[in-house]
This record gives structure tokens, C-alpha cells and sequence, in this order.
């Protein structure tokens, strides 16, 4: 991780249900939250020390991926990377125990489950440097939704709401205005949406390396950029500075 960037996690929850194109989990940020307020981004959030502890035990990104399972089930209780599959009612008791201070670890001793951390796929690493007081170094993760019909939930203070869309609409509402997204999160849209399977976006994670990525400002014909670089499996990799929402 970055010595000066806090490190943290999020995960893109696929399902598929039959659909021509993949749906994706997105969380509605509360509006007064200190970094992208109201934005619409992935599950995740910072990495903490039991996140490390219990991550020691597992790949060198165990931390993340650990931060991952435990933030998806935070914000929206929908559960990934947990064997077997708890129950819908089941998943609820571990959000609000996880919100009321309990350990993951202890939890899932507790109910009979596993960490099943190879369910989430590594797809990039973010360190935006926009923000010169609160910056995150960020791992990018993508995982299958469990089967069956899940609904998030979303409890007061955690997040405003979470909702399941494609990654086209999700940009479409942006470029409308109806929604706000953060510059890492359109760029990972734009990413996702070139796939119609969850095995496609696999595919696609698995054929790029995972380096920090952390863009600049760069001026072409007397207009300022935001750009990352290319060939790293991101199909638009600059946008214009002026009215870019940064959160």
C-alpha cells in the first residue's frame, strides 16, 4: 500500500439471474460524508486492524480481500467470500452484529462459516491523488453474488441505499445527471461494461497486471485532463478537469 494513502477495499458483487447483461451491487454514500458524499460507488471501505490480523493468515492480500467480505456485509448484507452461503436472515444478524463492534472472525466461528477468499478476484488499484487530506489506496475486487434473489439492506448512517443496475445505466444516469460518481468509479463502469458475464469481467481482471494506479492532469490543445494510463484494461483513460465532481 501507499505510506501516505489509507488503505482500504472495495467489491463489485456480479449476478447474472438470466439477464442478458450483468447487474452489478452499488451503494448510495450518505450526502454528509466527509469523502464522496452522495456519490454511488462499490461495497468497501477502509482496511482496520482485525481486517490485518485475521489476514495474516491468508494470500498477501488477505487484509483487503477480508475488508471486502466484511464491508459488502456492512453496507448491504449480501454475503461474499462466506461458505457456506448464510441465509438472508442470517446475513442481517451479522450486519447489525458487525455494526454493533463484533469481530468477523468471531462471527464466523460463531455460525459455522468459512472465509472463502479466493471468491473475490483482484481487478485494479486505485491512488487518486485528488485529495491532499484524506486519500485511499484502494483494491478493487470482483465477486459472483450468491444465488437467489438478494436484496440489499441498508441501515441508517451506513449508507443512504444500494441498488442493483447494469454498469451502462449506472453511466447513463451520471451522464444525466440523476447520479454522481467519483472518477475511479466511472472508469471502472465504463471497464465492466464491455462484458455481458461475470466470467467475462474474470477474464478480463485476470489479463492485466495490478499496479497502483494514480492519475494526472495532463494538457492536450489547451485543455487540462484527468488521465491514467493506458493499456491496462480501461477503454476510456482520460476526462476533462473542468467540472470534473472529485467528491
Amino acid at each position: 500500500m501507499s505510506d501516505d494513502a489509507i488503505p482500504a477495499a472495495t467489491v463489485i458483487i456480479v449476478r447474472e439471474n438470466g439477464e442478458q447483461v450483468p447487474e452489478i451491487l452499488m451503494v448510495e454514500r450518505a450526502a454528509g460524508m466527509a469523502f464522496a458524499g452522495g456519490a454511488w460507488v462499490f461495497p468497501g471501505g477502509r482496511i482496520d486492524e482485525a481486517d490485518r490480523t485475521l489476514g495474516d493468515r491468508f494470500a498477501i492480500d488477505g487484509a483487503a480481500r477480508i475488508a471486502a467480505v466484511r464491508e459488502a456485509l456492512e453496507e448491504t448484507a449480501i454475503p461474499v467470500g462466506l461458505t457456506p452461503v448464510p441465509s438472508s436472515d442470517l446475513s442481517a444478524d451479522l450486519q447489525r452484529e458487525l455494526l454493533a463492534g463484533r469481530a468477523l472472525e468471531d462471527l464466523t466461528g460463531e455460525h459455522g462459516l468459512n472465509l472463502s477468499l479466493d471468491a473475490l478476484t483482484p481487478l485494479a488499484r486505485w491512488v487518486p491523488r485528488f485529495h491532499a487530506t484524506r486519500r485511499f489506496d484502494t483494491l478493487f475486487y470482483v465477486a459472483r453474488a450468491p444465488d437467489g434473489d438478494w436484496q440489499p439492506n441498508v441501515l441508517e448512517h451506513e449508507c443512504a441505499g444500494a441498488h442493483w443496475t447494469t454498469a451502462t445505466n449506472a453511466l447513463d444516469r451520471d451522464s444525466r445527471g440523476e447520479i454522481q460518481l467519483i472518477f475511479p468509479t466511472r472508469r471502472t463502469l465504463e471497464r465492466l461494461a464491455q462484458h455481458s458475464s461475470f466470467d467475462e469481467i474474470v477474464a478480463d481482471a485476470g489479463s492485466h497486471a495490478i499496479e497502483p494506479i494514480s492519475p494526472w492532469v495532463e494538457e492536450i490543445d489547451g485543455e487540462r485532463f484527468i488521465t491514467i494510463p493506458e493499456g491496462i484494461g480501461f477503454p476510456v483513460t482520460r476526462e476533462k478537469l473542468e467540472g470534473l465532481w472529485r467528491g
